[in-house]
């Protein structure tokens, strides 16, 4: 446990967000829920800090370099946690930050859907149920809800 954690310290302090996520299944078999709720928690710092150097510099993060795809990945389940938790308006401001912040068109696309359910108040179980195709959304291999049912009016 030793090691992992200091694997996890460095990767941290490396603000290497994929080799946190390369370590999460470690994590999970490792770590209490306490430990493991402070893991996820440093995942997200990283992830700030790296969206905040990336407005500041005005930079579009690329989904195909690594540390960018995991940064997106971190930041979009903060925003899903959010709407799950019935915060629609804190997490439809983090999709409109991911939309924008991302050069990947159909990510964008996908964002701008959550974005308006999250503005239509839909709650979140309710999106999942009458707007996501889960199914095509599982074998679509992507890690954010990709495909949709309807549109959302």
């Amino acid at each position: 446990m030793i090691e992992l954690k200091e694997k996890i310290y460095k990767a941290q302090s490396e603000g290497d967000i994929a080799a946190l996520y390369v370590l999460e299944s470690q994590a999970h078999e490792k770590f209490d829920e306490e430990t493991l709720m402070a893991y996820y928690a440093n995942i997200l710092d990283v992830a700030l800090e790296r969206l905040t150097n990336a407005l500041e510099n005005l930079e579009r993060l690329d989904m195909s370099e690594v540390q960018d795809f995991a940064t997106l990945r971190a930041l979009y389940e903060y925003a899903i946690e959010h709407y799950s938790a019935g915060s629609a308006g804190d997490a439809s401001a983090l999709f409109e930050v991911l939309g924008g912040l991302s050069d990947d068109a159909s990510f964008s696309e996908a964002m701008k859907i959550h974005r308006a359910a999250c503005d239509a108040r839909i709650p979140f179980d309710d999106f999942i149920d009458e707007y996501v195709d889960m199914n095509a959304t599982q074998n679509g291999g992507k890690f954010y809800i990709s495909f949709f049912k309807k549109s959302i009016e």
